[in-house]
């Protein structure tokens, strides 16, 4: 089995906590985690009929007849459950009662947030990282804010790191060995998504337009938001579709990253990019294969740009220094792809690009935002398909893409 960085995270959470819960995509890897947490928890899912009927029907019931210390698989499923969770918490507030699974981000559903604020912790999981396929140390994110920064890296040609964004990290498709039985599982997943989870988050009319909404998303991954321009794509009223994208982010199928603002500059555009949670997902509904992705750059950057997004986006939710991602882009078109701040306000650019060589004008952005930034700043990396270190300008370096998960 292969041990998720999330588990330590897990662990010391149960120890003070009375209620964790555990929440991603579906399929990412949730109840393995948790029953081989601690494997003599009680344990039900409210994929469960019975169950699930029970928990919506009588909660108190629920949770009499499935008492603490318990594990309570896809609870997003059930949202009458959380305020009897509440009271049971405020009766004895031991920790470890309650260790939660959800499908859907509760703190984008209030009801559910709000009934145990103070009482829960919430731990991500997403699919496998690269370092967790590797059983390597996932670490990047920690170092790039360090003084001294040292990366390591693996002489890996264009193809073995294409094959990575066509495989994915869901832990059942990313075992599959060819790219039909690992379509096939997408396209499985992608129909019991719209078929059950949006109903069980919410309530819409527009579901034969959303796989359309999801192809054009995936399509555009990497760009900034224009939901204008979907809605009228779409045939969904603007609206409803900004409300649409919203419940994509619910499910995690979509991962919004908005943009790094500095009180010092007035001239930055405040668009999200919109990146799909797994690239094996993206390359399904894109249409992608290996081939195509090699034969095309341009095609080939959006998505090693949605690669990056979400392999750093998983060290900056299970490493220490946990900074914010966000990204820049101004009026004047200069741009950072990512731009990582920490907590105490340190600041590390991140520019992706699908390239063997580097350029001076590759560190064109990162130089704009090192400006801006000022002592704050501390280094650009400019994260490239080639297999050697260049330095670019001052804390500025051009480094192989595999230090990410070295």
């Amino acid at each position: 089995m292969i041990e998720r960085n999330a588990r330590k995270a897990l662990l010391e959470a149960l120890g003070d906590t009375p209620v964790v819960l555990i929440h991603g995509p579906r399929q990412s890897g949730k109840s393995t985690l948790g029953q081989n947490l601690e494997p003599d928890r009680k344990y039900v899912t409210l994929d469960d009929p019975i169950a699930l009927n029970l928990a919506r029907r009588d909660p108190r019931a629920f949770l009499e007849a499935y008492p603490s210390p318990v594990m309570i698989d896809e609870v997003q499923r059930a949202p009458e459950l959380f305020m009897a969770i509440k009271l049971q918490v405020d009766r004895d507030r031991k920790a470890g009662k309650y260790l939660l699974t959800g499908s859907a981000n509760v703190l984008n559903l209030p009801k559910l947030a709000d009934s145990l604020a103070g009482r829960m912790e919430i731990v991500d999981l997403l699919p496998f990282s690269q370092g967790e396929l590797e059983l390597t140390s996932d670490s990047f994110v920690d170092q790039v804010f360090q003084d001294r920064f040292e990366p390591f890296f693996d002489q890996e040609d264009l193809r073995g790191v294409v094959d990575r964004i066509v495989r994915g990290g869901f832990p059942e498709a990313s075992l599959r060995s060819s790219q039909s039985r690992r379509d096939a599982w997408f396209a499985n997943y992608v129909r019991t998504l719209l078929e059950r989870d949006v109903k069980d988050v919410a309530n819409i009319d527009a579901l034969a337009q959303m796989p359309l909404l999801l192809r054009l998303l995936a399509a555009r991954s990497g760009s900034t938001l224009n939901a204008a321009g979907l809605a009228t794509e779409t045939g969904i009223p603007y609206t409803s579709l900004k409300r649409y994208i919203s419940l994509l982010e619910t499910i995690f199928l979509v991962r919004l990253v908005n943009t790094w603002s500095s009180d010092r500059s007035r001239i930055l555009t405040k668009a999200p990019k919109a990146f799909m949670v797994d690239t094996g997902l993206l390359c399904y509904l894109a249409n992608l294969d290996a081939r195509s992705l090699l034969g095309d750059s341009l095609r080939l950057k959006p998505v090693l740009e949605n690669f990056v997004a979400m392999e750093l986006q998983k060290q900056c939710s299970f490493g220490e220094v946990k900074p914010w991602l966000l990204h820049l882009r101004t009026i004047r078109h200069l741009s950072v792809d990512f731009v990582l701040e920490s907590r105490r306000g340190d600041v590390v650019g991140v520019q992706v690009r699908a390239n063997s060589t580097l350029h001076e004008d590759d560190a064109e952005g990162l130089r704009y935002l090192r400006e801006l930034v000022g002592p704050s700043f501390v280094r650009g990396i400019v994260l490239y398909t080639g297999n050697e270190i260049q330095p670019l300008d001052e804390r500025i370096i051009g480094v192989p893409i595999s230090s990410l998960w070295k």
